[in-house]
């Protein structure tokens, strides 16, 4: 079993190392998405912080519940329904440092192209946070936002998503009986390295999936790791 651990990570790294390398466009997990035939220019990105670099020590995907983000907004592409409904969509991959800052906006160039935004929609589907993503995040990682995108789609498309509907009618949910729906949908992930982001009211917002230097899943920290088992859960459906 060791052995195969070992093996599969070395698999995932050497993936990811490829796509840091080369930039391929980021092919998207859709849930019911229909791409829109054009998009409009994105404004460039202003920083709202200093650029920081340190060193990499691991890194979060962020996932969210988009009913819950769609809650007061009807109009977005993510919430109007024009192009189809969406359940868990990619927040941002987020590099992390042990006992300091994360790096963050090392570069505001080179901008995502338009046709690596729309190709990125169904994973996250609002271009300007696409292009606000890699700006801060990703260029402390990568070279070009389509590396940084194609890493996301790496880790996105190795996900299998809990039946969150199912879930949203069990009577008593806790953030426990969540983490164990989203192990028992990815074998090879452990509940505490899956962290929950709640409302203030206890509705579910956002995971904080977390990844070692190897992008392989690594326990959260207690911050990334939000409520413990015992707490609460509610899942807005968006109906």
């Amino acid at each position: 079993m060791r052995g195969k651990l070992i093996l599969l990570a070395l698999g995932v790294l050497a993936l990811v190392l490829i796509a840091l390398t080369f930039p391929y466009p980021a092919h998207a997990q859709s849930y019911q998405c229909r791409l829109p035939q054009r998009i409009d220019p994105v404004p460039p990105i202003q920083p709202d912080g200093p650029t920081i670099r340190t060193p990499i020590s691991g890194y979060t995907l962020a996932v969210s519940w988009s009913p819950e983000f769609c809650h007061d907004d009807k109009s977005s592409m993510q919430c109007s329904g024009r192009n189809g409904r969406f359940g868990f969509v990619l927040h941002g991959l987020w590099p992390e440092s042990n006992g300091g800052q994360s790096p963050q906006w090392c570069a505001l160039t080179p901008r995502p192209s338009a046709d690596l935004i729309r190709r990125s929609l169904c994973m996250t589907p609002v271009p300007w946070l696409i292009e606000h993503e890699w700006a801060k995040h990703g260029s402390c990682m990568s070279k070009t936002p389509e590396g940084y995108y194609r890493v996301s789609a790496i880790l996105w498309n190795a996900l299998r998503w809990p039946d969150a509907d199912r879930l949203s009618r069990q009577d008593g949910l806790t953030t426990g009986d969540f983490r164990k729906a989203f192990v028992a949908s990815n074998p090879d992930w452990r509940a505490s390295q899956v962290g929950i982001l709640l409302s203030r009211n206890g509705w579910l917002k956002e995971l904080r999936l977390c990844y070692g230097r190897d992008f392989m899943p690594t326990d959260c920290d207690r911050r990334s790791f939000g409520p413990a088992d015992s707490a609460a859960l509610k899942i807005w459906r968006g109906l």
